[in-house]
């Protein structure tokens, strides 16, 4: 008998303020040059550049993330303006050290640990309590992201010992 666990959580990242006045920006360049294109072509070759600008700007600053557990495997997709997906990360959890909230004093011995790659999948907004958690993975990966409660309870059936959630 196969037994399959399928659990799917979507988080909405916070959009910086950098990202939401860049597109404001952008779009209103797009509109000032699409008035100057009107009356001369160079305008309007630089609203098309402003535009296209706009358009990755706006995709970039609606993102959200699509954690999705199926079989032991965690993947993690980028959703950008709700219409372009993106897979961003596969992680199996049989390779998993530990997942522990983001202040865990389970993970006081990875502190001082050098990580090659730290990715952050999370909505990046620091609530009371902390939802984030943390996963070090493989030893030389630390994901910061924020699962459900379902979620968590799926990892932790197939690593009781490596799953905290203090």
């Amino acid at each position: 008998m196969v037994s399959e666990t399928y659990v799917e959580c979507l988080v909405k990242k916070k959009a910086t303020s950098m990202a939401v006045f860049l597109k404001v920006l952008l779009i209103m360049l797009t509109v000032c040059f699409c008035l100057i294109g009107v009356a001369f072509v160079p305008g309007f070759l630089v609203a098309i550049a402003t535009g296209i600008g706009a358009y990755f700007a706006y995709m970039n600053a609606d993102v959200e993330y699509e954690y999705l557990y199926l079989d032991k495997e965690v993947s993690i997709d980028k959703i950008m303006a709700k219409s372009k997906r993106k897979r961003v990360a596969v992680y199996d959890m049989n390779r998993l050290e530990i997942l522990a909230p983001v202040n865990s004093y389970h993970l006081d011995s990875y502190k001082n640990r050098s990580m090659k790659k730290t990715v952050d999948f999370s909505s990046g907004v620091v609530k009371n309590p902390d939802s984030r958690y943390v996963m070090i993975y493989e030893g030389e990966t630390k994901v910061i992201w924020e699962p459900n409660e379902d979620m968590l309870k799926a990892i932790r059936l197939i690593a009781p010992r490596k799953v905290f959630t203090d």
